[in-house]
């Protein structure tokens, strides 16, 4: 009933998840991963303590062979079961239980392990395969790569019994020092008739929200004293106009693009940028005037009154 892999990124040491089933919130119950440790999916009749424990095991200094059977050793129901590991170092384990419901395999690339039960057909693994393969030839980061193998899997019919939920769990190479800065990626979709490209169109979002939380936080860019980095604002206005056309109607990024405009003293262009977003979203004028004292420097009623739309 379910499809997935999991990978380690050669060149960044990055690790992650991505599976898409016929099955409500699969995320919750396949995928784990844990920064410089590995990864784990766990699934068909998936037993979720799989995930942790496993985990546990390879940072104890198992590798992912042995992490995955000292694990179905213990398990009674270890023919129902299908596992993929990858740990630190990229060596991956993969268990494909005789009960499993076919089509059911799994097959193994550079540092990933792909696999499937329930499935249309048995060609469904290998595609996912060649499909990250591709894309990581092509350049694309670990995310990118995960997402091509889903959508590979199903062009060639996918779960038997349809689609429903799809994940993607992404953490970085090794723990750092603010743990939930090493998760780089985790998008769920838990019900939707089209989850892989509702999961595709989260992803996109997360890239723009970290981008627009490291703007909010950076020093000069969106708070404190404007500062002298030209080509850093430039950027900036560009990511957050190319933000707002992944939003649409939402218009937060717009509305940063617009207070950036006014921090960079171009008032005509703010107050067009800002009457735009709040011709969309009137309360949008409330919150202008309420954040205006953190966000323009000097006299920021004066700045407030230059930009506000009348």
């Amino acid at each position: 009933m379910t499809y997935s892999l999991v990978a380690r990124d050669r060149a960044t040491g990055a690790l992650g998840i991505a599976v898409q089933s016929h099955f409500f919130g699969v995320g919750r119950v396949v995928g784990w991963a844990r920064p410089g440790v590995g990864a784990v999916a766990t699934q068909a009749f998936a037993k979720a303590g799989y995930g942790p424990r496993g985990l546990d095991l390879m940072a104890a200094g198992a590798s992912a062979e042995e992490a995955l059977a000292q694990l179905t050793a213990a398990d009674p129901g270890a023919a129902l079961r299908q596992l993929g590991f990858v740990d630190g170092a990229g060596r991956c384990a993969a268990h494909t239980g005789a009960a499993c419901v076919a089509a059911a395999g799994h097959a193994f690339g550079d540092e990933v392990s792909a696999q499937g039960n329930m499935l249309a057909t048995e060609r469904a693994w290998p595609a996912m395969l060649v499909a990250y393969a591709t894309a990581a030839e092509a350049g694309e980061e670990l995310p990118a790569r995960l997402l091509a193998a889903l959508d590979a899997a199903e062009a060639e019919g996918g779960d038997l019994r349809g689609r429903q939920s799809a994940s993607i769990f992404v953490v970085a190479a090794e723990p750092r020092e603010r743990p939930w800065e090493a998760t780089l990626v985790d998008c769920r979709v838990d019900d939707h008739p089209a989850p892989l490209p509702e999961l595709r169109r989260l992803v996109q979002l997360n890239g723009f929200y970290t981008r627009l939380l490291e703007l909010m936080s950076a020093p000069g860019i969106l708070n404190g004293p404007l500062g002298d980095d030209r080509a850093a604002l430039t950027r900036a206005l560009a990511d957050l106009a190319d933000g707002q056309a992944l939003l649409g109607v939402n218009q937060e990024a717009a509305f940063w693009r617009g207070v950036l405009l006014a921090r960079l003293g171009d008032h005509a262009a703010a107050r067009e940028q800002l009457a735009a977003a709040i011709a969309v979203t009137p309360a949008l004028a409330e919150f202008l005037r309420r954040v205006a004292p953190g966000v323009f420097p000097g006299d920021a009623s004066a700045v407030l009154a230059a930009v506000a739309p009348g």
